[in-house]
């Protein structure tokens, strides 16, 4: 079974930067590059939704509301994934999960301030 280690959040400012790692185990490296790796986000009182998604081929996409801002990428050597998050808005604030072959991290809670 996968295990899933995200970090990296934390209280910011409006208009700043923050990058998320979730680190994985119970996985080898060539399938971690090749599955699916998610990135999730729940505010308080809203569902969880979709904020990126990387593939097998390295390709990429992204909810409207962070294209252009935020950037997933992922080290497979490492078995690391990241999500690059800048020009952070306060409606960015949520509990930030990643996801890999349906296993799910812990969370990392994102403050962004006005």
């Amino acid at each position: 079974q996968v295990q899933l280690v995200e970090s990296g959040g934390g209280l910011v400012q409006a208009g700043g930067s923050l990058r998320l790692s979730c680190a994985a185990s119970g996985i080898i490296s060539p399938i971690f590059n090749l599955v699916p790796m998610a990135w999730y986000r729940q505010a308080p009182g809203k569902q969880r939704e979709l904020v990126a998604q990387i593939n097998s081929g390295g390709s990429t996409n992204y909810a409207d509301f962070v294209k252009g801002r935020f950037t997933i990428s992922r080290d497979g050597a490492r078995k690391v994934g990241y999500l690059q998050m800048n020009d952070l808005k306060p409606e960015d604030t949520a509990v930030y999960y990643c996801q890999v072959s349906n296993s799910w991290g812990q969370g990392t809670q994102v403050t962004v301030s006005s």
